[in-house]
């Protein structure tokens, strides 16, 4: 009787010991070595480049960015310990245009076969959709009428849909805007007959213009992680681990819903 009531006591305490160590365990992989600092953090600092021209992932505020990404890449810093700043781009086709040149460290962008060239991406840490903007009284019903002769989308050049539909459309006309924003311009401005972007700021624009609508369904799924220039092994594999860890943790689930995005974007 007494060995049955030991075993149950070490069976009650089994989590209680189990929980610490793989804590531990973890905190252990993740403290850096000389190699990832030179990989994330060259210069000492890591230089984060922040795309303000999603808002789903960051925003332009009063003290600098904000949002989702930019938690990320502080808490990033803090675990290299090192000091972060922020290299803001209006457009995600401004980061991805960089790559290489030395001006960052980190990337926050969408998966794309094109930009992978250059960057090494992490698995997901957020997914968004792409879908499609018409004026009220198009015919255009579905995203499937879209690719037609005749029919102008506007996109944001260099964004993750435009790299998308150049592949896919092989009919309708890309009309490409410095900045996915100023795509929505040019095609309320110009009387173009689709814009083509991100689910949220696309509802958002046609919550507040009743003369226009949005298409039902998406046209492609999105897929956003962070990312490094190719080349940086050590880097690459301690970013993806701690990119894993902060989708754990709910850091990304925290970050979006602090920013007043929705959390369920946080990928699985």
């Amino acid at each position: 009787m007494l060995m049955r009531r030991r075993a149950a006591l070490g069976l009650l305490l089994l989590p209680a010991l189990v929980q610490p160590a793989l804590a531990q365990a973890e905190t252990r992989q993740m403290v850096p070595d000389a190699a990832v600092r030179h990989d994330l953090a060259p210069t000492g600092t890591l230089r984060a480049a922040i795309n303000l021209g999603n808002p789903v992932l960051a925003q332009a505020g009063m003290d600098g960015p904000t949002g989702v990404s930019v938690d990320l890449a502080r808490a990033l810093a803090a675990r290299l310990g090192v000091p972060v700043a922020f290299v803001a781009y209006p457009g995600a086709g401004a980061v991805s245009g960089s790559a290489g040149t030395g001006a960052w460290d980190i990337c926050f962008l969408a998966i794309d076969p094109k930009r992978a060239e250059g960057i090494a991406f992490t698995e997901p840490y957020v997914r968004i959709a792409g879908r499609y903007l018409v004026p009220a009284g198009s015919a255009i019903r579905s995203a499937e009428e879209v690719d037609r002769d005749g029919v102008r989308v506007s996109v944001g050049r260099g964004s993750a849909y435009d790299l998308f539909l150049t592949r896919a459309l092989r009919h309708a006309t890309l009309v490409r805007a410095p900045t996915s924003a100023e795509a929505v311009t040019a095609f309320a401005r110009d009387g173009l007959e689709v814009a083509a972007g991100v689910d949220q700021p696309l509802a958002a624009y046609a919550a507040s213009h009743p003369e226009v609508r949005l298409l039902p369904g998406h046209f492609m799924a999105i897929p956003q992680a962070m990312g490094l220039p190719v080349g940086r092994a050590a880097g690459a594999a301690y970013l993806a681990d701690f990119i894993a860890q902060a989708k754990r943790d709910g850091l990304v689930r925290r970050g979006l819903e602090a920013s007043g995005q929705d959390p369920d974007l946080a990928a699985p």
